[in-house]
């Protein structure tokens, strides 16, 4: 991804989106993306479910189970960013997080 692009994942081809609930989203510091970054999943009591490092790109997916989630970002000299986010069955919760 380069700088001003758009947030979005790699493709979703061959994912049967109306069994899955997913999240993506891209991380960025001053309009660019951030890469190195991890970015966890918390459920709704605050417990870590998942987590997963950014590409060069900035880019991060989960699937999820519906529900309500935070998303906490650890990039290095960055203080932890906690975004909260909404799966649902069916849809992708796409999500930007300024660092």
């Amino acid at each position: 991804m380069s700088c001003g692009a758009a947030v979005g994942g790699v493709s979703l081809s061959g994912v049967d989106l109306a069994n899955q609930s997913v999240i993506e989203g891209v991380v960025v510091k001053d309009g660019q993306p951030v890469g190195g970054a991890y970015v966890r999943l918390l459920d709704g009591t605050g417990e870590f479910t998942a987590e997963v490092p950014t590409g060069e790109s900035g880019q991060f997916r989960f699937f999820a189970a519906p529900g309500t989630w935070t998303l906490r970002t650890l990039a290095p000299r960055i203080a932890p960013v906690d975004t909260a986010v909404a799966a649902a069955c069916g849809d992708i919760a796409e999500v930007r997080i300024a660092v």
